[in-house]
């Protein structure tokens, strides 16, 4: 998700032989093993009380955070802050198991691939929402058609590119159907924020809530129940009785979530045992301080986190809607910049090795990454190169300094992020090619802005919805992405559909390479660093894992203290 908005659905890419499709149909090995997917998991009991549930003598787990939220309204948020609530309030129908990348039934008890463009889910039954009211497949199909009927700019409704309708032929079946036959990725799209069943009967269908209406509404479908909301401040959850997901009864019946906005308070808290854990973000020198300290522990590891820039290709020097607009000079900026910048520096003085230089908008690690910007910009070996930079630009007819504005944030993307936009200004301006007014603006505001063409280059960030290669490319290049860049190419946009719905995992493989290498020659984006996100927590904390692996996902109800 953000720290991703319709891709084009459609493909004339043929989805096989001629004839009529079996009734059950086993899917490429790129998200489930096979075509039938069955819960077995513990579940609680179905109460049709309000969200508490458990021990409240037991002690609560007190989480703190720097990080932001936008909306408690899935429809309107797709950010890292808001969805750490999102996720405990809300459950989609599958979702993934910490440590792999495959999903399993979660409010679903069965999902079936009934036709080559027809997914069957089959609802555990007697399943409702904290505040009574049943949970149904008329709220599953109302909460998907209510996702691409508002399609925020600032929500999740891009997941649902090939979704055509969905149905609700009884009250415990949804019959999903695709526009593009064999998308073996849609089950991962079910376990993602587009894919949180609400409830009907309190969020409208045409508009986002605001956040007091739904806690007012307790609409929770997930293991978690909000009981007060300070919006920013605190926040105290429940463990929702009515739950029957796969995460069965919360280890820890009560959570409060505390908001901070200097990080060095966030870090005396902790070490000082003021809170049980923190959960984004610390600066790299707090983590490797509190490291050493009796009492607490961070967790790190590898992550599918990335960091980058992206230029607007409307407000871009040379955009479409400046006075200067031209193409191929906005193409020879983007390309001087991304000669010109130096991961390894960044890595190493701001985030001191904790993050590693990034050369696609696909992490390494993840099937199908492949280092396109290395092999285009700079030295062609991960290092800058001021002469490419100036080449390209007298190329182009560029005159120097070319004046950029570049936008940041501080307090979603952790406060590391000041200094590195400060030594990313330095790196340009020593070109003596650029000169940078360097700006940030807090991430209530920043949303807004980026979307309304403000922001000519930016900072943002990403972490996976899914662990597959094409939620980094479908999300980020479609013509009106979520990263609302402007840019838009129909052979990138063939490419991405080919490989959406290929069984074939070396032809797949082969096409999200194409599609990294077409859009570095575009730079509408430029990555910069990967990276997970630590967690510290105090020692009584258990269910965090020493060494985090890049599919480990933080779930309150996995967390116990004490």
């Amino acid at each position: 998700m953000p720290e991703t908005a319709a891709r084009n659905g459609s493909s004339t890419r043929s989805a096989g032989p001629a004839g009529p499709a079996p009734a059950r149909r086993r899917l490429a090995a790129l998200a489930l093993s096979t075509a039938v997917l069955a819960g077995t998991g513990a579940c609680t009991s179905a109460k049709s009380g309000g969200s508490g549930s458990g021990d409240a003598a037991a002690p609560a787990l007190t989480i703190g955070t720097t990080d932001q939220v936008v909306s408690l309204d899935p429809a309107g948020s797709w950010d890292a802050g808001s969805g750490t609530i999102a996720d405990e309030v809300y459950a989609p129908l599958l979702s993934a198991p910490n440590g792999t990348s495959d999903v399993a039934p979660n409010l679903a008890a069965e999902v079936e691939l009934t036709a080559p463009t027809r997914y069957t889910v089959t609802l555990k039954p007697g399943l409702k929402f904290a505040n009574g009211h049943d949970l149904t497949s008329s709220d599953v199909k109302f909460s998907f058609d209510r996702q691409l009927r508002i399609a925020d700019k600032n929500g999740p409704s891009s997941l649902l590119y090939n979704l055509a309708s969905v149905d609700a032929p009884n009250p415990t079946t949804a019959v999903f159907t695709l526009k593009t036959a064999n998308d073996s990725l849609f089950p991962q799209v079910l376990s993602t924020g587009a894919g949180f069943v609400l409830d009907e009967e309190v969020f409208p269908a045409d508009k986002v809530l605001d956040d007091d209406a739904v806690v007012r509404g307790r609409p929770w479908s997930g293991p978690y129940g909000i009981t007060s909301y300070a919006k920013n401040s605190l926040v105290a959850f429940e463990a929702n009785g009515a739950y029957r997901g796969r995460l069965g009864t919360p280890k820890t019946s009560r959570v409060r979530l505390k908001y901070y906005t200097d990080p060095n308070n966030l870090k005396l808290d902790v070490q000082q045992g003021g809170i049980d854990a923190v959960y984004r973000t610390l600066p790299v020198a707090d983590l490797q301080d509190l490291s050493g300290k009796p009492g607490v522990s961070v967790h790190t590891g590898s992550g599918n986190g990335i960091r980058y820039l992206v230029f607007d290709f409307k407000s871009q020097p040379y955009g479409s809607a400046t006075g200067q607009a031209d193409p191929a000079k906005a193409l020879a900026v983007r390309q001087a910049v991304a000669h010109s910048v130096d991961r390894a520096q960044l890595a190493s003085q701001v985030h001191k090795n904790t993050l590693e230089p990034l050369y696609s908008s696909v992490p390494d690690g993840i099937t199908g990454a492949t280092p396109s910007f290395k092999k285009l910009y700079g030295d062609k070996n991960g290092g800058p190169s001021k002469d490419a930079a100036a080449a390209v630009l007298a190329a182009a007819g560029v005159p120097t300094p070319v004046a950029l504005h570049l936008q940041y944030n501080t307090d979603h993307y952790g406060s590391s992020s000041a200094d590195e936009y400060a030594l990313l200004k330095t790196q340009l301006e020593a070109t003596g090619l650029f000169e940078v007014d360097l700006q940030s603006t807090e991430w209530a505001q920043y949303g807004k802005d980026r979307v309304a063409d403000l922001y000519p280059v930016y900072q943002l960030g990403w972490y996976a919805d899914y662990l597959d290669a094409d939620n980094y490319l479908g999300t980020f290049f479609s013509p009106d992405s979520w990263v609302h860049s402007g840019y838009t190419d129909p052979a990138v946009q063939a490419l991405i559909k080919q490989e959406q719905t290929e069984t074939d995992p070396a032809a797949r493989t082969r096409q999200l390479e194409q599609v990294q290498d077409a859009t570095a020659a575009q730079v509408p984006l430029l990555p910069l660093l990967q990276g997970s996100t630590a967690i510290v927590t105090r020692s009584d904390v258990r269910g965090v894992p020493e060494r985090l692996d890049s599919a480990y996902r933080f779930r309150w109800a996995e967390i116990s203290k004490g």
